[in-house]
């Protein structure tokens, strides 16, 4: 049966915002990459939005509806990161789990992409989050991070799992867990670590974070 007018409307409108979605978040991934690979080849305090907007082959209008600003485009290079790990963290959680399993393969994934770029990029990122977040909390909008960490999934699987005490705020331990990843990766970046690496530093931490949250031993 043919569909009707009104229902051929409705799909050819999901159709037409489906695409729009998935242009925009072509876009978006083409200025970001763009924008990278200027910045770990010119640095990024000398690299300016035209150029940019060379490299990604838009115009300057294109780039300011995506981001207002230059450093924008920072900020969604470590949400990016993040959501790798998001990734990462929800592919264990398909079967039998272990907590800080989990905690090191997220953080493993993190160290392999800040690895990638000049560590001054790194620390202009985490700093550009740092600002971002300040923002949030002046303009007194909510901070997403709260609801969508790196950590926030698997924190809440465990309580829900008995793998942590029934009532832990599994929001408020993903967000502090996520200040020492924050801050974990400025100091790895500036080379506080020595010759350890950033997930056995920071999965030491968040470890240390949890047993003594939930009055539990290391997970």
């Amino acid at each position: 049966m043919p569909a009707s007018p009104r229902n051929a409307e409705a799909d050819h409108g999901q159709r037409r915002a489906t695409f729009q979605r998935s242009n925009s978040r072509a876009t978006k991934r083409m200025l970001v990459q763009a924008a990278m690979a200027l910045w770990r080849t010119n640095g990024y305090a000398n690299t300016t939005v035209a150029e940019i907007c060379r490299g990604a082959g838009v115009s300057k209008a294109l780039f300011y509806f995506y981001f207002p600003r230059k450093e924008d485009v920072l900020f969604e290079v470590g949400v990016m990161s993040t959501r790798s790990a998001q990734r990462t963290i929800a592919t264990m959680l398909d079967g039998d789990y272990d907590i800080g399993t989990v905690i090191g393969a997220a953080l493993t994934d993190l160290e392999r992409s800040m690895a990638r770029n000049p560590r001054e990029l790194v620390i202009e990122t985490i700093l550009e989050g740092y600002r971002h977040e300040h923002r949030l909390l002046a303009s007194g909008e909510p901070r997403p991070d709260l609801d969508g960490g790196m950590f926030t999934a698997l924190f809440e699987r465990a309580v829900a799992d008995g793998k942590l005490p029934a009532g832990t705020d599994a929001g408020h331990l993903a967000y502090l867990a996520m200040m020492m990843v924050s801050e974990g990766a400025r100091h790895w970046a500036a080379g506080a670590f020595g010759t350890r690496s950033f997930a056995d530093v920071v999965g030491t931490d968040i470890a240390t974070l949890i047993a003594g949250t939930t009055g539990q031993r290391r997970p």
